[in-house]
């Protein structure tokens, strides 16, 4: 990680934002005390794709349909 002083980063920004971009963290310090960090971005999240799985799945007629007895006794602690 490199340290560069204010002055030092504001004469060159484009450079370090480079050095950024490509995954090397740059810290900027005033009178040696660091004062922020300049870094990549996380990429965009994946977008959802609704409809995927359509036709692959099915959901039967009884899938709602009441647990029999002895299924929900066990589930209860019976």
């Amino acid at each position: 990680m490199e340290t560069v002083n204010i002055y030092d980063a504001k004469t060159r920004l484009s450079q370090l934002v480079d050095k950024a971009a490509s995954g090397e963290d740059v810290v900027v310090s005033r009178n040696g005390k660091p004062l922020v960090r300049i870094t990549r971005l996380e990429g965009p999240k994946r977008r959802i794709k609704f409809g995927l799985l359509k036709g692959k799945v099915s959901v039967p007629e009884n899938f709602d349909a009441p647990l029999p007895d002895d299924v929900l006794a066990t589930f209860e602690g019976r």
